[in-house]
């Protein structure tokens, strides 16, 4: 796990969108059998969250790369509440109008 600190909300945006670039650009995951099988869209490859400013807690969000190259964008943190997005362009578009509020 990384953890970075960044100046501005645009900033922050610019390096979860390079990281979700980076992992849809490398291998996919396959299937696990454990008790069940998990598919490849079952499982999450990467998740990359993007925490705002706040006085107890900032805004979170988030988005979570699946083994199959699709993305599950997200709000909150706790409760993660999914939204629709079929680019990542839309899902950082989300991310940006969940943090500024």
């Amino acid at each position: 796990m990384e953890k970075e600190s960044c100046e501005s909300l645009e900033e922050a945006l610019a390096e979860a969108r390079g990281r979700a670039a980076e992992v849809l650009a490398g291998g996919r995951l396959g299937t696990v059998q454990a008790f069940r099988d998990h598919t490849p869209d079952q499982r999450v490859q990467a998740r990359i969250e993007v925490s705002g400013k706040g006085l107890l807690r900032g805004p979170e969000a988030g988005i979570d790369v699946m083994g199959d190259g699709s993305l599950v964008p997200y709000t909150g943190a706790i409760r993660k509440r999914p939204f629709e997005a079929s680019t990542l362009d839309e899902a950082i578009d989300g991310l940006r109008r969940a943090l500024q509020s």
